[in-house]
């Protein structure tokens, strides 16, 4: 079984301060530097789980951009990102409080310059499903090419899910614009902001919505567990405990742990379990890669 993942790969900056940030002052905190980007994270959890795992996407021709790869290999994901050779690797800016609660500051660099063609015949004729993240989709750079990937992924025969990542992007671009774009797509993995921006409910019971467009749905309900939903039926696991250090990476890594168990043909609980599983490990370190 592979998977090819497409999303960003970044530079992450990650800074957990000690005191509430100062505008205009200087506030105290904990600074790494750390492989990150949606794509990047899910496809490095991925194959800590064990998935040949493929990573879609751009980088820089830089030094952030080789580091980048240079990371992902040695933890055993296949990159198959292009380089760009006019922009920058992304970099963000990860600021996480005292309850490792984070707010980021992203600059998407070559990642918004992805193209239809990054994705290979090659790739496809070997794969069994293809995860994208939703700030392809969300950014109107990538967006084409997005779609793209997509409508070539489901000609090839393969499974394919999305995670639509950002709440805020989608309410600016339109609950309506991004469902038509993920129309057809077998599994929509949202948050439950997310799940309000695209419902206007928080409550798990409204993805029942979007099974107009999407074969079923894997809501991440924070605190509460998950919650799977499609024609058959709804099922919910609770959470793990866990201290959160950084919540950084925590769907990517659900999405992860969710898609190896799914893509095995284990039932809804078992597949919750295991995206759970994994979420819950990723708060307890501090970045988005497994092994940060």
């Amino acid at each position: 079984m592979t998977v090819i993942v497409v999303g960003d790969s970044a530079l992450d900056v990650v800074a957990r301060h000690h005191t509430p940030i100062v505008s205009g002052g200087d506030s105290r905190a904990d600074i790494a530097l750390a492989v990150g980007g949606a794509g990047a994270n899910t496809a490095a959890w991925l194959a800590s789980l064990g998935v040949d795992t493929v990573l879609v996407g751009r980088v820089g021709d830089d030094m952030a951009g080789r580091q980048v790869r240079a990371e992902l290999e040695a933890v055993g994901v296949r990159c198959a990102m292009a380089i760009d050779p006019t922009a920058p690797t992304c970099c963000v800016v990860v600021l996480v409080d005292d309850e490792g609660q984070r707010s980021m500051l992203a600059d998407r660099g070559a990642n918004a310059r992805l193209a239809g063609s990054d994705l290979t015949v090659n790739l496809l004729e070997t794969a069994s499903h293809l995860h994208l993240s939703g700030y392809v989709l969300l950014d109107p750079r990538s967006r084409e090419a997005g779609l793209e990937m997509l409508a070539a992924a489901r000609g090839a025969g393969l499974t394919t899910s999305v995670d639509p990542q950002a709440a805020l992007h989608i309410t600016k671009q339109g609950p309506t614009t991004f469902l038509t774009a993920v129309s057809g797509v077998d599994l929509l993995l949202p948050n439950t902001d997310e799940l309000e921006a695209l419902t206007g409910s928080r409550d798990p019971s409204s993805a029942a919505e979007l099974l107009d467009h999407v074969g079923a749905v894997a809501v991440t309900t924070g605190a509460e567990g998950a919650s799977w939903i499609d024609r058959v039926g709804r099922w919910d696991v609770p959470a793990v405990e866990a201290t959160c250090v950084d919540s950084t990476g925590a769907g990517d890594a659900f999405d992860a742990g969710l898609l190896s168990a799914w893509l095995k043909g284990q039932p809804p609980l078992d597949v919750l379990r295991a995206g759970v599983a994994a979420g819950s490990e990723a708060v307890s370190r501090v970045g988005g890669q497994p092994h940060a």
